[in-house]
């Protein structure tokens, strides 16, 4: 079992209770509220944002100059082909780019990307890059058991084009290449540097989950 193997199966259940979660849910069989739905696509507007600064730091602590330069260009597609993409799907739900600037965090994206980047800012480039995962992986997961199921015809065509989204090929790549990075920079830790890693993983990974839970309750 490789490293990023063992994260996983240690937080199971926390993966699992996403892939049944009624938002997750929702959107597989076309039923989510479409205000649910515009909640979550506000909020991970904001938590793209944080995000980038989370892979702009994997780049400034990148051990080698290969990993600082797939960090800059995931920075960078954050910032531009994403959240543009984030931006169009806003237009079609009627919500303009101004607001989607003014959108202020809820308590659980705050609380997600302060644990993101306080684990970047005070853990080393092995935590950072196990917080990292949760979110690449987690998305490519469910996007592939999604896009397996039979669609469903009435299901709005934003909540297909989010599954296809994420089950496409270079995601699914991008998400391989998030475990190889995890189990390179675990490679010949010793335990107790591995356990941090692991209290990282776990920790975005039960963050993940809260996420899901604050676009169906849209709570702030």
């Amino acid at each position: 079992m490789s490293f990023s193997d063992e994260l996983r199966a240690r937080s199971a259940d926390l993966w699992e209770a996403q892939h049944a979660h009624p938002f997750v849910r929702g959107i597989a069989d076309g039923t989510l509220d479409p205000r649910c739905f515009e909640h979550y696509v506000r909020q991970d507007y904001v938590f793209l944002i944080e995000y980038a600064r989370l892979l702009a730091l994997g780049a400034a602590r990148a051990p080698d100059l290969e990993t600082m330069r797939r960090f800059a260009d995931l920075a960078q597609a954050i910032l531009g082909e994403e959240m543009e993409l984030h931006r169009g799907v806003a237009r079609d739900l009627g919500i303009d780019a101004a607001a989607l600037e003014r959108e202020a965090p809820a308590a659980a994206t705050r609380a997600y990307t302060d644990f993101l980047l306080r684990t970047a800012t005070l853990g080393d480039f092995a935590e950072l890059a196990a917080a990292l995962l949760p979110c690449m992986w987690g998305y490519a997961e469910i996007g592939e058991r999604l896009a397996r199921e039979p669609a469903p015809a009435d299901r709005p065509a934003a909540y297909t084009a989010w599954i296809a989204t994420y089950a496409d090929p270079e995601f699914q790549r991008l998400a391989a290449w998030s475990r190889a990075l995890v189990d390179r920079a675990a490679d010949g830790l010793p335990e107790a540097h591995r356990a941090r890693m692991h209290a990282a993983f776990a920790g975005c990974s039960r963050l993940e989950l809260a996420f899901w839970e604050m676009g169906w309750t849209r709570a702030r």
